[in-house]
């Protein structure tokens, strides 16, 4: 049975203090020959260590909750009631409660009345509590929801520079007392009695039988399960706002960086975020484009420098001086200085979100790992299940052959940075230049962008209502860094997408970036406001809302009026992109897994050894997966994104949904794509495998991408 945390925390700590007492009392007896003194001292300090083992003995027994009590309170519910209509979701929703029963609440009895006072033991009591909870639950989660944006503002958006005060803010949680607050009235504990947890496993087991009431009940049973304290909560969220406000600043002045021979190969006023926007910038350079070979191998060099952290500190967001990134030479107003490597920082940010994460493990007894949390929580797939289905696909024959067609297009042999080849796209063949004249004249503002989304929506097939209705639900804002898709979490509020606007106007990366947000917004505001239950909305996993951004974002050119290409080559030519973008994001999410195992087997590592161990998986995957298909033997490149940093193990759900992608393209061929997007994801937050049986008739698999 599992206690509550702060209990054995509290007898972990009087523990520790007796044992502390006690050696004390034997220091005190051998060192000393005043007899008496000794006496007085033994008697006052065996006096609070009899105290503190009385106090933990009864601790512990309060805590519990016996078999034979949680039996005592099922059959006297079941006496009361003998037309019960689940005796199995009562004993599950006692025992789970009684699990979680916290000892200052009472013994059994006062456990036992509890329950019994609080069963809605019909259809009808049960239903009317749970409209109740989630109206509630609506309300609290979206006010908590609206507070955090506001306070995030001067770190998300553009604006002043930002001071202490921002940070504090910006990290502080509205929510983190919530949890604790909910078990203290004891709310928490009603919900886990009349709305039980299912596992995984039970969910998918009972997925045919259940109706879309069943399933919304379900997802209520999910709301309570043993969670950390606020402290803790608190700490996770200090943690990753350091790593965002680091990764939001890392900015790399292009039109800085020089050649070997001296030259400047990018515009004076170019300013990248990494990794973004570097990433963006080399696939750019795809097209045919002046010195678009040399910019990609610069490109590559720099990113390597950010891996292996060997770039100097005075180059990072900042203008002041030129870099060669070949020699690392740093040169202030023409002349060379002594510069300085930034060394572990990068780590240094990865190391404190582990930390965090380890101090959640305590009170997550469910889910006791970040992993377990990111993957048997949080996309409720198996990590197991995950890797397996990406080394499948990466090992495939097929990626040869798709290498092979890369270097024939290209004329020339692969280089690592190859893996992010852009020539499937059809944008491509448009030079980034008139792309970009054209978005800065349509979007000067992020105003202008906001205006023009009902109109977006309707090229990709939406009705002028449903356009509008969309179009009122998504806000537009600048954003500080490369720009995210914030969700509403009621449905009275709207999505908000940050996006980038460069001082004249929004560029096409900017642009091709936005879209990719919007797609996140639609998909947003399409499972909060259409599905059926509150408690239902959103998605599966995060994996579903990239799968969508992935759609709106390879139709980008639509939205510019270029039109949507029905040319079969064309179509093929997209197939292969996404094949092509999997192949680099699978092995991109290995090394972040490989990394929290590698954390989890050396939980004492300092930055130092984080970084050598981060560089040594990046080879490790690259030498089985990539190098033999693009050369460059022992590149760590694949450790470069950002969201290793930002956002711990979040990078699965990008490959994950290229797979869900690709299933959702096949099936929404010659179909209403907007018509079908609604339908879909009006579906809300089922199990991921439930979701696209329903979805597209067949589960995940990356059998569909290998097929074609």
């Amino acid at each position: 049975m599992n206690k509550d945390p702060a209990t054995v925390c509290r007898i972990i700590l009087l523990s520790d203090y007796c044992k502390g007492i006690q050696k004390m009392v034997t220091l005190e007896v051998k060192t000393t020959t005043m007899k008496n003194i000794t006496i007085i001292t033994i008697l006052l300090m065996i006096m609070p260590v009899y105290s503190c083992r009385q106090k933990t003995e009864k601790e512990i027994k309060a805590v519990a909750i016996t078999e034979a009590a949680i039996s005592s309170v099922v059959d006297t519910i079941l006496q009361r009631n003998p037309f019960l209509e689940s005796p199995e979701r009562l004993r599950l929703g006692v025992r789970q409660a009684a699990m979680q029963w916290k000892m200052e609440y009472g013994d059994s009895d006062v456990f036992k009345n509890f329950c019994i006072e609080n069963y809605a033991a019909t259809p009808k009591e049960r239903r009317v509590l749970f409209d109740k909870l989630s109206a509630a639950f609506e309300a609290l989660w979206g006010g908590f929801n609206k507070m955090s944006v506001e306070l995030k503002k001067p770190l998300h958006l553009e604006g002043d520079t930002n001071i202490r005060v921002d940070y504090i803010f910006g990290s502080y949680d509205p929510s983190s007392h919530i949890n604790e607050d909910l078990y203290e009235n004891k709310l928490a504990y009603l919900t886990i009695l009349n709305f039980p947890f299912y596992t995984l496993q039970e969910k998918e087991n009972r997925a045919s039988e259940w109706s879309r009431l069943d399933w919304a009940y379900a997802r209520m049973g999910d709301v309570f399960i043993p969670k950390p304290s606020a402290a803790v909560l608190q700490l996770v969220a200090d943690a990753g706002m350091r790593g965002e406000d680091y990764i939001a600043n890392y900015n790399i002045m292009m039109g800085h960086l020089l050649n070997n021979e001296g030259k400047r190969l990018f515009p004076i006023d170019m300013k990248l975020l990494s990794h973004w926007n570097l990433r963006d910038e080399l696939k750019s350079n795809y097209a045919k484009r002046p010195y678009n070979f040399e910019k990609q191998k610069m490109i590559y060099r720099v990113m390597l420098d950010i891996v292996e952290q060997t770039i100097p500190v005075e180059v990072i967001n900042n203008p002041d001086y030129d870099w060669n990134p070949y020699t690392n030479a740093v040169l202030k107003d023409g002349k060379e200085i002594k510069a300085t490597p930034e060394g572990t920082r990068r780590y240094e940010m990865l190391l404190e979100q582990f930390k965090a994460q380890q101090a959640v493990d305590k009170y997550s007894t469910a889910y006791p790992s970040a992993l377990l949390r990111a993957f048997d929580q949080s996309m409720q797939i198996k990590e197991e299940d995950i890797e397996s289905m990406f080394i499948e696909y990466i090992s495939s024959p097929k990626v040869k052959k798709v290498a092979e067609m890369i270097e024939q297009r290209l004329g020339r042999k692969l280089e690592p940075f190859d893996i992010w080849y852009d020539g499937f796209k059809s944008r491509s063949a448009i030079s980034e230049e008139e792309l970009s004249k054209k978005t800065r004249k349509l979007f000067p503002t992020a105003e202008a962008f906001d205006k023009a989304i009902p109109s977006m929506l309707m090229k990709l097939g939406f009705s002028s209502q449903k356009a509008e209705e969309l179009g009122a639900a998504i806000v537009v804002e600048p954003a500080r860094g490369s720009g995210h898709a914030w969700g509403a979490m009621s449905r009275d509020d709207v999505a908000r997408l940050r996006t980038r606007i460069s001082p004249g106007g929004m560029d096409y990366k900017g642009f091709n970036i936005a879209v990719h947000e919007m797609g996140h917004n639609v998909e947003q505001t399409i499972s909060m406001r259409d599905v059926d239950f509150y408690m239902m909305n959103g998605v599966p996993n995060t994996a579903f809302t990239e799968a969508n951004a992935f759609v709106f974002q390879k139709r980008d050119l639509q939205l510019l009026g270029y039109g949507a290409s029905s040319d079969a080559s064309q179509s093929k030519m997209n197939e292969l992109d996404i094949f092509w973008g999997a192949y680099e994001i699978m092995g991109v999410a290995l090394v972040d897994i490989n990394v929290w195992k590698w954390l989890y087997a050396n939980p004492d590592s300092d930055a130092s050894q984080l970084k050598d161990a981060v560089i040594s998986i990046a080879r490790d995957v690259w030498n089985k997966y990539y190098a033999p298909v693009l050369g460059g033997k022992d590149s760590p490149i694949l450790a470069i994104y950002s969201h290793m940093i930002d956002s711990p193990l979040y990078l699965a759900n990008y490959p994950l949904g290229h797979i869900v992608e690709y299933q959702l393209e096949k099936y929404y061929r010659g179909k209403n794509l907007a018509k079908e997007m609604i339908r879909i994801y009006s579906l809300g937050n089922l199990t991921p495998q439930e979701w696209m049986k329903q979805a597209t008739g067949e589960k995940i698999s990356t059998n569909a991408m290998l097929e074609d």
